[in-house]
């Protein structure tokens, strides 16, 4: 039992010729949602991007922390590129990840840096797991080609 808020933050992505954008309900900025203790945040996720931008290609949690007074769930959903053409969005550019110690999270955590996470997270799918291989079109795949998971640095 989960006691205490919790949060989906969601990074909604398309893509526009040939380069991945942030464009959801919050423009391009993550999409806040509280989860009540008895819901699946996947469920709500899905089903709340469904009413207002139509059916997702992929919905797919990347990480978790706490923030905004509560446990914060990092969501990405992948939309079509033609889906909800009239929400506005900036394309995505690339930036550090957060770091953390050995044995505590990083002290801050920007929006920015989740995402460039969770792309990275979505580039691991995209090359090893076969039902992201089959929903992620070419041009996804060769703009997740760049991305790398990294090794953890703190452990000497």
């Amino acid at each position: 039992m989960v006691e205490g808020p919790v949060q989906v933050e969601v990074f909604v992505l398309r893509m526009k010729a040939g380069r991945p954008e942030l464009a959801g309900p919050c423009g391009p900025d993550p999409w806040y949602i509280e989860v009540a203790a008895e819901d699946d945040p996947v469920e709500v996720v899905s089903r709340l991007s469904r009413n207002l931008m139509g059916e997702p290609v992929l919905v797919h949690s990347t990480s978790w922390r706490r923030a905004r007074g509560a446990v914060v769930l990092s969501f990405v959903v992948v939309n079509s590129e033609a889906q909800a053409p009239h929400l506005a969005g900036i394309p995505i550019s690339r930036v550090e990840l957060a770091r953390s110690e050995a044995t505590s999270a990083a002290k801050t955590i920007a929006a920015a840096q989740v995402l460039e996470h969770g792309l990275r997270h979505l580039a691991w799918l995209a090359r090893e797991d076969p039902i992201v291989i089959g929903l992620l079109n070419e041009d996804w795949k060769k703009a997740l080609a760049g991305y790398r998971p990294e090794p953890f640095r703190n452990i000497v």
